[in-house]
């Protein structure tokens, strides 16, 4: 127990001062579990990275489940999640039960969220850009992803667009693969991995053809968050199209509740896949918000239970990490897409939005001005940019 308890405290302190996004995230998990707790070497916690990143989901929240779970089994990774994400999940619900409350949707500080997030996303994309499609051919790979998922706006275009760039990617880099890998052991079997592999699958499954015959929402909202938490490629902003096309076309949030919520996520700290608890406030309040954050998380659990006894396996095979390289490179193009659609024609009216988000892109590109300080300045250079334009 007194190993849970201090996962337990160690995780709360990173979830309430984590703040800056997912690579953040690692360089804070870095200084406290490895160089000051020494609970793992830093070759293993760089090889637990590279698995996050192969999979679907919150890459941050994952890493710290699998150091949770390495630390002290599979509570140990429960505690390590709750105590990172709690935080920022307290935040965002507070947040959205106020909109609702005063009746916020016309506030001045709520436009200057919805031109925080067109920076936000442009300095991810950018960012992710730079990483994933660093040649000619993952540049093409993502314009064709972006203009597909721009002319076919949909959720399931999105997991076909990931299909089509894994094949791409298997076909074209499998000989381009990276055959120095680093393996590790893990204390997981591959019984246990099978289980939650089909019980992950089982549910991606049978989720939808329930919701079918129900008209309950809090089914439909955890058939939302459950397919969402477990398809989408590329961490916290690659969350954004996916749930949008989910629940602005369908009437459950308008895209200014959307914005809103998803600019007030880069002011606090812990996971963006938070993001959910917001939503699922607005939509159907305390309980809501409980079955879309657990729905959307519980896919990172049941994929590092799977994966984590055939890492070394996967990734050995060139066409694994080809299939990947394909994937990660539609990641950026669809991340492209929801820039101009829905962030960009949301947030951006008239010349004072683009100066305003001109400026604040340039902090945080050229000034490492950390996400949350942003928030701030864009909420702040709002009211100044409208008392101006009197």
């Amino acid at each position: 127990m007194s190993t849970l308890l201090e996962i337990l405290a160690t995780s709360t302190k990173l979830g309430l001062t984590s703040f800056g996004g997912p690579v953040a995230h690692l360089a804070y998990f870095k200084n406290e579990y490895i160089d000051r707790k020494k609970w793992l070497d830093e070759k293993t916690y760089a090889d637990i990275i590279a698995l996050c990143q192969f999979l679907p989901g919150p890459a941050s929240s994952q890493v710290g489940i699998a150091i949770g779970m390495l630390r002290g089994g599979l509570l140990g990774g429960l505690f390590s999640w709750f105590g990172f994400t709690v935080p920022s999940i307290l935040l965002l619900v507070l947040f959205a039960m106020l909109y609702q409350s005063f009746s916020l949707e016309g506030a001045a500080f709520i436009h200057s969220l919805k031109v925080v997030a067109v920076a936000v996303v442009l300095h991810a994309l950018i960012g992710m850009g730079k990483k994933l499609t660093p040649d000619k051919t993952r540049i093409a790979i993502a314009l064709i992803a972006a203009t597909i998922m721009l002319i076919f706006p949909s959720s399931w275009m999105q997991i076909l667009i990931i299909i089509g760039a894994g094949i791409v990617g298997y076909i074209l880099f499998k000989n381009q693969a990276n055959s120095n890998v680093n393996l590790f052991s893990v204390h997981i079997s591959k019984r246990a991995g099978m289980i939650s592999l089909s019980i992950l699958l089982t549910t991606l499954i049978l989720l939808p053809i329930l919701t079918k015959f129900t008209d309950n929402p809090f089914v439909q909202i955890f058939d939302t968050f459950f397919r969402v938490g477990s398809l989408v490629f590329g961490g916290g902003h690659v969350v954004l199209p996916m749930i949008e096309r989910e629940v602005v076309p369908t009437g459950w949030l308008t895209a200014d509740e959307f914005l809103a919520g998803y600019g007030m996520a880069q002011a606090v700290p812990g996971p963006l896949f938070t993001f959910s608890s917001y939503i699922g406030t607005m939509m159907a309040g305390i309980s809501g918000a409980v079955i879309a954050t657990v729905a959307i998380f519980l896919p990172s659990f049941l994929l590092i239970i799977a994966a984590l006894p055939f890492l070394n396996e996967l990734r050995k095979r060139a066409s694994f990490q080809g299939i990947l390289m394909g994937v990660n490179a539609s990641v950026v193009g669809i991340l492209l897409a929801a820039f101009y659609d829905p962030v960009f024609q949301s947030s951006i009216f008239d010349a004072s939005d683009f100066a305003l988000g001109a400026i604040l892109f340039a902090l945080l590109y050229f000034w490492n001005v950390p996400a949350w300080l942003i928030v701030l300045l864009g909420i702040a250079g709002g009211y100044i940019f409208s008392f101006i334009s009197i």
